[in-house]
């Protein structure tokens, strides 16, 4: 099972992040980071730097702690299936304000653009469905893409983006973890005195 992904991963993000009004987005390390900043750098926007694993799993824990927002966790195929048991956490949980897409080239882009397993026998929409996931996509063409953007926003789904290999020019947005972090809290309003 060879990935057959052809969409542009900078056109997914940013048609998927067009118009964000107060989503909160979550980024998982490398390149759905770089993407999620070209769409538009927003101190609602929480950038993973070296956290591989850990995007889905602080979605969870702001959707639980800000149950009247919605977040979403766009990540890539390397960081979820390093951080594979956050679905079923998730799914356990069941915070209806929380939607996880992924971006999947098959690829792990930061190390060299090997292989991942969604490029041999790892489906991941599976997976999440197996783990409790009541709504899970693919999407591998931008009418399908444009179509999941509402459902993101309004219901706990778990997507899979078919997108190319092909590299793009990487966009860096902030990389202090402290300014982040303290931008981030001050947005939504917990920033400490």
């Amino acid at each position: 099972m060879r990935n057959d992904g052809t969409l542009d991963r900078r056109a997914v993000v940013a048609e998927l992040l067009r118009d964000p009004d107060d989503l909160l987005v979550v980024s998982g390390l490398g390149s759905a980071t770089y993407d999620v900043g070209a769409a538009g750098d927003r101190p609602l926007n929480f950038y993973l730097w070296g956290a591989m694993g850990g995007a889905a799993m602080i979605g969870l824990g702001l959707a639980l702690a800000q149950p009247h927002r919605r977040v979403l966790v766009l990540t890539g195929d390397g960081e979820m299936l390093m951080g594979m048991g956050a679905l079923a956490s998730i799914a356990a949980a069941g915070a209806p304000n929380l939607a996880v897409a992924v971006l999947d080239n098959a690829r792990f882009g930061e190390t060299g653009a090997q292989w991942s397993h969604t490029g041999y026998t790892t489906d991941l929409a599976a997976v999440a469905a197996a783990c409790g996931w009541r709504a899970t996509a693919v999407a591998h063409d931008m009418a399908e893409v444009a179509a999941l953007r509402p459902r993101l926003r309004t219901e706990p789904l778990f997507a899979v983006l078919r997108i190319s290999p092909a590299e793009v020019p990487r966009h860096l947005p902030p990389r202090d973890g402290a300014y982040l972090t303290d931008r981030f809290r001050r947005a939504l309003g917990v920033a400490e005195d």
